[in-house]
């Protein structure tokens, strides 16, 4: 019997996941959670084989929680409506043994979950499209750049940090805008952080 903890924080959907689990003759729901501490403390109590969880919940998130069970032999696989590259990449690096979307047929989860317990990983197809059209276009430099821009350093600032001259900064600020076809910082911090490119 696989056992199963569901984290989600709509109680339609939660029900609803639940009820269809328990469908299958192999599976059982073991604990129900509105948010990832809740979670967390279900696959402490109930040591389950699989915790299946959305990413975005109030007081702690998915993706915070998968991260705190990377080293539980409890198996995570993340189930969201978001198929957003820097989420799907955190999860990547969280360790986490799915990554599918809400609107995937019912059936899918099933089979999915049976064979994450057979030891092998399933993505979204549509992820790994999204990633390999994707490529960070930022040089090593640009990123550095970018990411001190982030962290709300100044032109002067950055200059001194990566020991370079003002003009020069201004010179990488001026690329980073054009390779990532935005007009200022704050969108391209933005967009740098939705495609998972400041991590």
């Amino acid at each position: 019997m696989i056992n199963i903890v569901i984290a989600e924080d709509q109680s339609m959907l939660l029900g609803a996941l639940g009820s269809l689990l328990e469908l299958e003759e192999d599976m059982q729901v073991v604990g129900k959670a509105r948010n990832g501490e809740e979670a967390l403390a279900l696959v402490e109590r109930n040591e389950p084989d699989i915790c299946i969880m959305d990413i975005e919940m109030p007081v702690k998130s998915g993706l915070d929680t998968a991260e705190k069970l990377k080293d539980h032999p409890c198996k995570v696989i993340v189930l969201t409506t978001f198929a957003r590259t820097g989420y799907f990449q955190r999860a990547r690096k969280a360790g986490v043994d799915g990554y599918l979307l809400k609107d995937s047929p019912s059936e899918e989860l099933a089979s999915s979950i049976r064979t994450i317990m057979d030891g092998r990983r399933i993505y979204a197809p549509e992820l790994i499209d999204m990633v390999y059209d994707n490529e960070n276009p930022l040089t090593e430099r640009e990123t550095q750049v970018i990411k001190l821009i982030a962290d709300g350093e100044n032109t002067k600032e950055i200059a001194s940090q990566l020991y370079l001259t003002n003009g020069t900064v201004r010179n990488y600020v001026s690329v980073i805008l054009d390779k990532l076809e935005v007009t200022n910082r704050i969108e391209a911090i933005s967009k740098a952080k939705e495609k998972g490119w400041l991590t």
